[in-house]
């Protein structure tokens, strides 16, 4: 039976109509629609006319009730009937995004919204950022309340992949950082073993004045007149804020002032004992994502994100094409993003990259054209890539360009055609994680207000005879797992710091369960760091299916079956037949105890083992 939780609904005064109604759930041989679910709810309601059992009442009675008065012990992987929105965890984690505070951004890009309740380029209406802000973008409050929601509805919250959104990461103080991470770790930690800290952080920020439940201001920057930019009004409206957190501070730091749970300090030695309880913790973050601009990415920048536990880097391209940056005034040229994507190379990110067609100055013509360079030049070939064609948001400067008619979106037709040649061009080893920003309609003045455009774009491939060869298209997801039909499958590129292999373990339709991204520098002694001289980096290992507990394992899924391992074997043969002397890796907080299990030992940064150079061949052999 798994650990009890004190979020547990109070079931027992409902057993005698939850045990019938689950029984009928988890005896169907599938999952129920939504019309057999809500036929099934209208049977067996609420007593007392209290209407209908949510899912969360349902999980929490079969974890209550398992194995009592007939029913089935508590199962994982039967639990997947009961989820609502189970795709959110069939990329073998759960993830868990918090935003960071309203704040300046060194951008002024004229596509961008400049809601002055939000972090740079994102909008109160979106879900997110409407949870943000109902936890005042405290990042304790926010990450335990993602955690309960999704505990509550029958998904593992063992394995968290951490994404921090908001501006632009990298220009926010250093103190700031280090502490948003700290408290986040804390409520991992906390919500792991049954502790809910939430009304002390809370009741520190009403005695702070900083949170109140209801918008900060009420003012609103017009795109069409733009007064006032962004970071005018922002440093305006919370300059009392803003001053306080520099000046509070440098007064901890010189131990003239204690620490409320909301102070926005942290020093690293905090950090890193957090990071140490995480490793072996009930809640591990098994990914660190956090968001910024290319122009912000130095040396010094690559190696404070790895100090944080980061091992994704979400970095907005927007166009590669200096003209379109230029117009669009986005700060930077492509030269930048170059720059940026070698730097985090080769510190083994992966690299997570925001492309935007239809922006000012494009075409459809220059925005395919600005797709082929992405894949075919070796300074890019992102790992991961969201697509969001630009959209018209009022409080963006665009507005003035759209008014003056030098600027229109795309018609429906020209954006499915552009974007179904884009699926078209995407290769095996990128992940197209989304395609449309999640932005609701009312806030888009004109241009495209469909969210499920990605399944357009699947509908006309398959209506084509074409199908996207993408690994989100191509994971498992619940398909029943036969180690024996899987394949080990190897994919080789170059990169702007040496060769890339993307090993695979698929099916014959190639669906995915599992892969491996290995960096093989050109020149391995040319590294950021002493610990990394003279290795092959593994920047990625990832097994899809539903997320499981930590250690679990399930007849027909993929997970815990030993696909990772056999993918980190096959690395260390291949950086052994190439002469490298050690295999290094970039891992989580959280999989540290998982390679130390594989022979890896601690670094600084990274986790490596020694190899014996050409003491293997490399194999393109199907897993054994």
């Amino acid at each position: 039976m798994p650990k009890k939780s004190r979020y547990e609904f109070e079931v027992e005064a409902h057993r005698e109509q939850l045990i019938p109604l689950l029984k009928v759930i988890l005896e169907a041989p599938g999952r129920l629609s939504s019309r057999e679910h809500q036929q099934l709810m209208r049977r067996y309601p609420r007593p007392a006319g209290e209407g209908f059992y949510s899912l969360a009442n349902l999980v929490d009675a079969w974890r209550a009730f398992g194995g009592q008065d007939g029913m089935p012990e508590f199962d994982e992987a039967q639990l997947y009937k009961l989820r609502r929105k189970p795709v959110r965890t069939l990329s073998g984690v759960t993830p868990l995004t918090v935003l960071t505070k309203p704040y300046p951004c060194p951008g002024a890009c004229i596509f961008c919204p400049n809601d002055i309740r939000m972090p740079k380029s994102y909008l109160a209406d979106e879900p997110g950022a409407q949870r943000a802000e109902k936890n005042a973008f405290d990042p304790y409050l926010q990450a335990f309340m993602r955690l309960q929601t999704y505990h509550n509805l029958g998904h593992s919250t063992d394995k968290i992949e951490i994404i921090i959104l908001g501006g632009t990461w990298s220009f926010y103080p250093e103190t700031y950082q280090i502490w948003f991470v700290k408290r986040i770790l804390d409520a991992l930690h906390d919500f792991g073993n049954g502790v809910d800290g939430r009304a002390e952080v809370r009741a520190a920020l009403r005695e702070k004045s900083m949170f109140s439940g209801e918008p900060v201001s009420n003012v609103a920057i017009q795109g069409a007149l733009m007064t006032a930019s962004y970071n005018e009004t922002v440093q305006e409206i919370y300059a009392d804020e803003i001053f306080r957190s520099r000046g509070m501070a440098a007064e901890i730091a010189a131990g003239r002032r204690e620490r409320s749970p909301v102070d926005e300090y942290a020093a690293w030695e905090e950090l890193e004992a957090a990071q140490r309880e995480n490793e072996s913790a009930s809640c591990r973050a098994v990914g660190l994502v956090i968001e910024t601009r290319p122009d912000h990415i130095s040396e010094e920048e690559v190696l404070r994100a790895r100090r944080l536990g980061c091992t994704k880097v979400q970095i907005g391209f927007q166009s590669l094409n200096d003209r379109v940056l230029e117009l669009n005034k986005r700060g930077h040229d492509v030269a930048a993003t170059r720059r940026a994507v070698k730097l985090l190379r080769k510190a083994g990110f992966k690299i997570h990259a925001h492309w935007m067609p239809n922006l000012y100055g494009s075409s459809p013509v220059a925005d395919r054209d600005d797709y082929e360079r992405l894949f075919g030049d070796p300074d890019f070939k992102p790992d991961e890539l969201k697509i969001y064609p630009c959209s018209l948001i009022e409080s963006a400067e665009l507005m003035q360009q759209y008014q003056a008619g030098e600027w229109r979106p795309y018609t429906h037709d020209e954006l499915l055609e552009l974007l179904v040649d884009c699926f078209k061009r995407t290769p095996e080893y990128c992940r197209l994680t989304r395609v449309i920003r999640d932005i609701p309609g009312t806030d888009i003045v004109d241009g495209n207000k469909v969210t499920n455009f990605r399944q357009l774009v699947e509908r006309e491939l398959e209506r084509r005879g074409e199908r996207s060869v993408d690994i989100r298209e191509r994971e498992i997801d619940v398909k029943p797992v036969n180690e024996a039909e899987l394949r080990l499958d190897r994919t080789s590129y170059r990169s702007s710091i040496g060769e890339e292999i993307f090993l695979q373990t698929i099916t014959d339709e190639r669906d995915i369960a599992g892969f491996l991204r290995l960096s093989l520098p050109d020149d391995p002694e040319d590294a950021l760091v002493e610990e990394l001289r003279g290795a092959a980096m593994i920047r990625e290992v990832h097994v899809y299916g539903l997320a499981l507990g930590i250690g679990s394992a399930l007849a027909g899924r993929a997970q815990h079956v030993g696909l990772g391992r056999r993918l980190i074997e096959t690395a260390a043969e291949i950086g052994s037949a190439r002469g490298y002397r050690r295999l290094a890796v970039i891992s989580s907080i959280g999989t540290r105890e998982y390679y130390r299990a594989r022979g890896f030992r601690d670094g600084a940064l990274y986790q490596f083992r020694d190899l014996q150079v050409g003491a293997a061949q490399e194999t393109t052999s199907p897993l054994e």
